[in-house]
């Protein structure tokens, strides 16, 4: 199985969410790198967060965020 950019775009912006609070946000702005963009509207369209361009974690979103960044950091090399 190949990752395609999409995915991992999708993966880094779950990481970038703060998972100790349910009120810490994300805003992606207009001019921000286009992959950026697309992929908070996929995980808009998942249902992970809550505006297209950001916004919260959904409850699922937050199972998925802790999730995404768990593997991340497991599979992280050792600096």
């Amino acid at each position: 199985m190949i990752l395609s950019q999409a995915f991992l775009a999708d993966l880094e912006l779950l990481n970038l969410f703060t998972l100790d609070s349910e009120q810490s946000g994300l805003k992606i702005h207009h001019d921000a790198d286009p992959a950026r963009i697309e992929a908070a509207r996929r995980l808009f369209d998942k249902e992970l967060i809550t505006q297209q361009d950001g916004g919260y974690l959904t409850p699922l979103g937050m199972q998925t965020a802790e999730h995404a960044q768990i593997l991340i950091q497991v599979l992280q090399p050792n600096s």
